[in-house]
């Protein structure tokens, strides 16, 4: 410590003297210590494993996984999980299980647990293609195996064949077809399959007075004189016998496969004169005098010195005729030509560069003048991008025909194959919706608005059909026909003709998966014991309409700025008798009406009361709330494109007002609700895309 002694200096300045004192040091900070020790820390870490361990088995579904035949190496993916023989533990949930067996295909499947505490789940393997040999009495047979012609002859080399029942078919020129049905094995197991092949020709015996006439079979030469046994294959056929100085002699055979004919002696005739004509082109109707003797090439006999008028006619040519006579006992061959007759064909197209094809044959530039022959004529026009046209068109000799066409765009082409509307197996009308990019939800500032309006840009582009009309009670009995929509302050729901409501959204999608199987169309909703586990997007089956396509259905107005607000324009109160809300006469069974309006329904309407929107639909406002597909959430600002909604979620939107409905929040189109169970307000109309993506 220092003390401060008084003292005095020539400046007259008191100085403090500086004097040492003692040091003593700090006291030690002492450093925390770590308050648990290792034991404890390990009984921590093992309490908080076993609470893991307790709430996985507590949350966890029993699912035994089953095998035709058994699997060789099993795992799944996707989550938390715990094997126990064929029984595994998980929790619900989308998973991926992958198993093998020896000769078999991989599996590589979804597997959707569901609710439910216990569940089996059943997977067939399916066999890998067996090794295949082909082999036929006599060799070279084509084989063909399930309609599909394979690229080798017999004996063939192995070949894969899916397992299973195959049928089998051997052709070789000459033999009967052989069909056979094969049970191949599978599993690239070797097999071989055998097959003999029996004629298909008769042997004809053929005789002839005088003999030595060389034998015709359909004008083929046989390189045989009669007497002699030549093979006809089996069917009806012509033989021609034709000796020098004789008159040919004609005669049809119908034989059979693997029969022994000896036919009656031919006595041939002495000719005077023989006349064969031939037209250019062949197969021309020849006459004699008037008298049809047949299609060229003919042979007649004819007497000398006589002169004879031929003709020969066929269908686009112009007739052509000669005179002729012979010596006697002479022989000669007279070739008729006939002149094709045309008539004058005109092709406008649009695109003008459009190809212009005639008989498969390219002509050019789409817009020309041809001259073509009167006979039928295929017509096509083709050009990149562009839906193909064709047609047939029998020109006319003098007559100038004309073909106009305008070649539909691709994207025209495919609109214009799709029906503007349909009907589902019970008859509902469905129209078509081409929909167009626009604005969901509403803007902060518009009256009425609700949080989970959030304000985005929605773009879709598949095209899709939605019904004009609610589901009505009877259309939903016919799924489930206990069904009972109940009433409402002894107010009936249960009209025939009455929207469906009291249905969950789980039953909608049931309904609609039920629809398409009327149809043989493939199920949008997946399906695991009774529960909805998701949806194929791909699928065209009947579905409950996106909430984009509602609100677009419902909101976007041809020629109109922006979207509508509420269902008649931008103000309240509706035009009377506009749509079924809740009106004065409900004004003692609901919290808000519209004051001064009248609907005439206290509760809800039949389906298509009153009058459709713009597209055509009935209802979207008024009468019952909507089930749409998605699940519910408050949406972000981002655009999207085809949205579908989130993939999972506990609710599910509803969309439109309904017969309780009055305030300035619920009759806005953009109101959004949600739910899962049903209401005594809420019902759905169908949907399904035009198209699989």
């Amino acid at each position: 410590m220092t003390e401060d002694h008084p003292s005095s200096s020539a400046s007259g300045v008191d100085e403090a003297i500086i004097r040492p004192v003692s040091y003593q040091a700090a006291p030690e900070i002492q450093t925390s210590r770590l308050p648990l020790s290792p034991l404890q820390i390990g009984l921590l870490a093992a309490v908080l494993m076993i609470t893991g361990v307790l709430w996985f088995l507590f949350t966890a579904k029993s699912v035994r996984l089953e095998f035709a035949p058994a699997a060789e190496n099993l795992t799944v993916s996707g989550g938390m999980k715990f094997a126990l023989g064929e029984i595994w533990l998980l929790r619900k949930g989308e998973y991926q299980l992958q198993a093998m067996a020896t000769g078999y295909y991989p599996l590589n499947e979804p597997l959707a647990v569901s609710d439910d505490r216990n569940q089996t789940h059943r997977y067939e393997f399916q066999k890998l293609p067996g090794l295949v040999t082909f082999e036929t009495a006599p060799p070279g047979a084509w084989v063909s195996v399930n309609g599909i012609q394979q690229s080798a002859m017999t004996p063939t080399e192995p070949l894969e064949v899916e397992a299973g029942p195959a049928e089998v078919t051997f052709q070789l020129d000459r033999y009967q077809p052989l069909r056979l049905t094969a049970d191949i094995e599978g599993r690239r197991q070797p097999q071989t399959v055998k097959g003999s092949l029996k004629p298909n020709w008769a042997d004809v015996t053929v005789t002839s007075s005088p003999a030595g006439a060389s034998i015709f079979i359909d004008d083929e030469p046989t390189d045989k004189l009669t007497p002699a046994v030549v093979e006809v294959m089996a069917g009806e056929h012509e033989i021609r016998l034709k000796a020098p100085g004789h008159k040919s002699h004609r005669q049809r055979v119908l034989v059979a496969a693997e029969e022994t004919r000896i036919l009656p002696e031919v006595r041939l005739q002495l000719a005077d004169s023989l006349l064969t004509i031939r037209t250019q082109p062949a197969g021309a109707g020849v006459t004699l005098n008037g008298r049809f003797q047949g299609e060229a090439p003919v042979e007649i006999a004819v007497r000398s010195g006589e002169r004879y008028r031929l003709q020969a006619f066929r269908a686009g040519y112009a007739p052509a005729e000669a005179s002729v006579q012979l010596e006697s006992g002479s022989e000669r061959t007279l070739t008729l030509k006939l002149t094709r007759l045309t008539g004058t064909l005109v092709v406008k197209s649009d695109p003008s560069e459009a190809e212009l094809i005639i008989n498969g044959k390219t002509m050019g530039k789409a817009n020309q003048t041809l001259n073509l022959p009167t006979e039928s004529q295929r017509v096509e026009i083709k050009l990149a991008g562009y839906a193909g046209y064709s047609t047939k068109i029998t020109p006319k000799e003098g007559i100038t025909q004309e073909i106009k066409v305008r070649l539909l765009t691709l994207e025209e082409a495919r609109l214009a194959a799709l029906q503007p509307q349909i009907n589902s197996p019970q008859g509902q009308e469905l129209v078509l919706l081409q929909p167009e990019p626009f604005t969901m939800g509403a803007s902060r500032r518009q009256p009425g608005r609700r949080g989970n309006e959030t304000l985005r840009e929605v773009n879709m582009s598949r095209l899709f059909y939605l019904a004009r009309k609610e589901v009505s009670n009877a259309e939903f009995r016919k799924f489930q026909a206990d069904h009972d929509s109940g009433s409402f302050e002894e107010h009936g729901l249960n009209d025939d003709d009455a929207p469906v409501v009291n249905v969950s959204w789980a039953q909608a999608a049931l309904y609609c998966n039920w629809l398409s199987s009327q149809e043989g169309l493939p199920a949008f909703y997946r399906e695991s014991a009774g529960s909805i586990t998701g949806f194929n997007e791909a699928a065209t089956g009947y579905r409950l309409p996106t909430e984009a396509e509602w609100a677009w259905s419902a909101r976007q107005v041809e020629n109109a700025e922006g979207e509508l607000r509420f269902p008649w324009g931008a103000n309240l109160p509706p035009p009377d008798r506009h749509g079924n809300y809740a009106d004065r006469s409900a004004s003692n069974m609901v919290g808000r009406i519209i004051f001064g309006y009248n609907d005439n329904h206290i509760v809800s309407a039949p389906s298509g009361t009153f009058p459709p929107n713009a597209r055509g639909l009935y209802d979207l406002a008024g009468n019952v709330a909507e089930w749409t597909n998605d699940f519910y959430e408050i949406p972000a600002v981002d655009a999207v494109t085809n949205p579908l909604g989130p993939k999972e979620g506990e609710f599910h939107v509803i969309r439109g007002s309904s017969w309780m409905h009055g305030t300035i929040t619920e009759l806005r189109l953009s109101f959004r609700d949600y739910g899962i169970d049903g209401r005594q307000d809420v019902g759905f109309r169908i949907a399904r895309f035009a198209e699989a993506q």
